[in-house]
């Protein structure tokens, strides 16, 4: 499995041809105690860029974006009564939800592990 970042610190953990995505830890950190997450439906067509979910903490309310274009075709149904699964583990059982990728190409335009680190310095 590869992990790619994009620059608004989403994360798409690319299993074959589907992705898990959530927030990084930085992000959590950033937005500190999340108190409600808003999923995307399962079958809600995204580019990328789009809005996806919605996080909000006690400091503000976020958008998600997302990483590369496809179809929802899960979403992670226990951030709706624990939305501190992102705050606890973001980046397994706080990931929001898995799109079927439609274009690999867009993959390749994320950042890597280091190019993200890079980043949050």
């Amino acid at each position: 499995m590869t992990t790619k970042f994009t620059p608004d610190h989403e994360y798409i953990r690319v299993d074959g041809s589907t992705g898990i995505v959530g927030i990084t830890n930085y992000a959590q950190e950033q937005l500190g105690d999340i108190v409600f997450v808003e999923l995307p439906s399962v079958g809600k067509v995204l580019k990328k860029g789009d809005e996806a979910a919605v996080v909000e903490s006690v400091k503000a309310a976020s958008e998600i974006y997302a990483p590369v274009s496809g179809e929802v075709v899960e979403v992670n149904s226990l951030l709706t009564n624990e939305p501190g699964l992102v705050n606890s583990d973001p980046e397994n059982g706080g990931w929001m939800f898995k799109i079927a990728i439609k274009d690999a190409g867009e993959i390749d335009t994320l950042l890597d592990a280091d190019g993200y680190a890079e980043l949050t310095l």
